[in-house]
């Protein structure tokens, strides 16, 4: 894949996160906590999920090279896949929308060629992986829309009309 493409993928993340994240601002806290029969309970923890496996890969991402953006003294904590973070509402939006910047700052100091690189981590299970990098930026972008779309259904359950999913129409990326 070009990197042109992960730029626009970036962006249309970006704003995805943030059409859905106008939503989320006008939940109650009890909505936010509100326990649902998937996997991910609430909308809250579903957040948190994607919020720390984005972390967790930009971290991963620092071995391949250096990378100014990565340099971000936010990278020096750890965060467990099983946490559920943010003490409320505001301060998710806060941190997922610095997230989603340090995201596009990322993919523009990526280069073709690291794109080709492989790239050695241990995954959340312990197991000592090797993938191509441009596999690997694509599974993330891909993550974050699979789980988006369990927030839509979430927020369908509780009668929040949302279409943010459609964000396609409503934005251009150039």
């Amino acid at each position: 894949m070009e990197l042109l493409n992960f730029g626009l993928l970036a962006k249309y993340n970006k704003k995805t996160n943030e059409l859905m994240n106008n939503i989320i601002m006008e939940l109650t806290e009890d909505e936010w906590n509100k326990e649902f029969t998937g996997f991910f309970k609430s909308i809250h923890e579903l957040n948190s999920h994607i919020y720390i496996c984005d972390f967790n890969w930009l971290k991963r991402f620092k071995k391949l090279r250096e990378f100014t953006v990565l340099k971000n003294n936010i990278f020096e904590k750890d965060l467990l896949f099983t946490e559920t973070i943010f003490k409320n509402i505001n301060e998710y939006v806060l941190l997922r929308s610095e997230l989603d910047k340090i995201f596009i700052e990322f993919i523009n100091e990526l280069k073709n060629e690291d794109l080709k690189n492989l790239l050695k981590f241990v995954n959340s299970k312990g197991v000592k992986m090797e993938r191509k990098m441009e596999s690997l930026v694509m599974h993330v972008f891909n993550h974050q829309a699979h789980h988006r779309g369990m927030v839509s259904l979430y927020l369908e359950m509780l009668g929040k009309e949302n279409s943010f999913s459609d964000s396609m129409y409503n934005m251009e990326l150039n």
